[in-house]
């Protein structure tokens, strides 16, 4: 399998994405702003104008807003570049952990880092009996990685390790920046899009079209309208594609740079195999499930899938890591600490309630504990020195 660090095409590809995409934000923004005054036109003092004139009227209103729809995008790009590591916190309810709080995982996050020469990122818990991690960040200093509280402790250490170098993989290679601003721009589109679809609304309800003219002028304001509300639903859509139309390599690589970090394609199989029907993040928003190990998809929504399937995930491990799936009865997932406290307290209540009974009759004499009726126990059934079953001596 083609190492994933050391993948500079990757990266360099990465980057210029990026770059793109923040340039399409730009051109859907200027869009969506031009669909605004068409709808300002039509429901307003242009209702009653024919269609290429509200055309061009929509043309020069845009252009006098663009300044000031740069100048929210701006600052919307501002506020996500500081706080975007924020928001995801709030939304997920992740915190930081420190080494105090869990040396084990921290041990195998700096270990990781130290192996490539890396800049430790924040490590991250997730309270959610799923299986799942993801990594976030645009720099070194905001990078995380964040792990769910089932994945700690349902997975065992190899895995574990596998999971977290694959998020370094992603880390090191960019795609988490790509996905975070991916992420930005469908935030920004919603939001201009729910912005446009209120007034739209609100003008529609109140009522803002003066009286008069004709059957073709009012034909006309619809066509305004329809046209609108077509560049609108094309831009959500276009904001929707971009995410998806990432490439998925980016998965597969991530794979293949866990394996060369930690040199164990088994652990990395295991791990996804555990992973594959537990990863469900309920109540998270999907463009965090699309930057985690796993987002599961079913029915229609496969086809928009931003991950690859585990089966061919795991096929390639296979095919380029030599590594090995392992059987069924082997995925067994590791007892949470709650399950061994409560195993354990059983087991002991058990026992204290097996050595209350027979307290009397059992003690031990000298040829062995006594049965019910004073004899000494021996075989199966209670004869002496492995009787018959009826404790009578053997025959033959």
């Amino acid at each position: 399998m083609l190492p994933a660090f050391g993948l500079y095409s990757h990266i360099q590809s990465n980057r210029r994405r990026s770059a793109l995409l923040i340039a399409g934000l730009f051109f859907l923004v200027y869009a969506l702003a031009y669909a605004g005054a068409l709808l300002g036109r039509a429901l307003g003092e242009g209702a009653y104008d024919g269609v290429e004139e509200n055309l061009r009227g929509a043309a020069a209103d845009m252009i006098f807003v663009a300044p000031v729809a740069t100048v929210v995008v701006l600052i919307w790009i501002t506020i996500a570049y500081f706080g975007h590591q924020k928001m995801i916190d709030v939304m997920t309810g992740s915190r930081p952990i420190s080494r105090s709080d869990d040396p084990r995982l921290y041990r195998m996050l700096e270990n990781l880092c130290i192996s490539r020469g890396m800049t430790t990122p924040k490590l991250k818990i997730m309270e959610t009996d799923a299986l799942n991690a993801f990594a976030s960040g645009l720099n070194d200093k905001q990078y995380a990685v964040t792990l769910t509280r089932g994945l700690v402790e349902r997975l065992e250490d190899a895995e574990i390790e596998a999971v977290i170098a694959h998020e370094l993989t992603h880390i090191r290679n960019e795609d988490v920046r790509m996905m975070v601003v991916a992420g930005i721009i469908a935030g920004v589109i919603s939001f201009f899009g729910e912005i446009m679809f209120r007034g739209m609304r609100f003008r529609a309800l109140t009522g803002g079209r003066r009286g008069g003219g004709g059957g073709r002028a009012g034909g006309a304001a619809i066509v305004i309208v329809l046209i609108a509300v077509a560049i609108i639903v094309v831009a959500w859509l276009l904001s929707i594609v971009i995410r998806f139309a990432l490439s998925r390599s980016r998965e597969f690589l991530a794979d293949a740079g866990a394996v060369e970090l930690t040199k164990n394609p088994d652990a990395m199989i295991s791990a996804l195999l555990k992973i594959e029907t537990r990863a469900e993040l309920e109540g998270a928003p999907g463009a965090i499930i699309e930057m985690c190990v796993e987002n599961p998809r079913k029915g229609f929504t496969a086809l928009l899938a931003t991950h690859p399937t585990i089966d061919s995930r795991v096929a390639a491990l296979e095919r380029h890591a030599g590594g090995r799936r392992p059987p069924p009865e082997a995925l067994v997932l590791r007892e949470t600490p709650a399950e061994i406290a409560a195993r354990e307290a059983a087991a002991a209540e058990a026992a204290a309630h097996g050595g209350d009974q027979g307290t009397g009759d059992s003690r031990p004499g000298p040829l062995g504990p006594l049965g019910p009726l004073g004899g000494p126990l021996g075989g199966p059934w209670g004869g002496a020195g492995g009787g018959g079953p009826w404790g009578g001596p053997r025959n033959g």
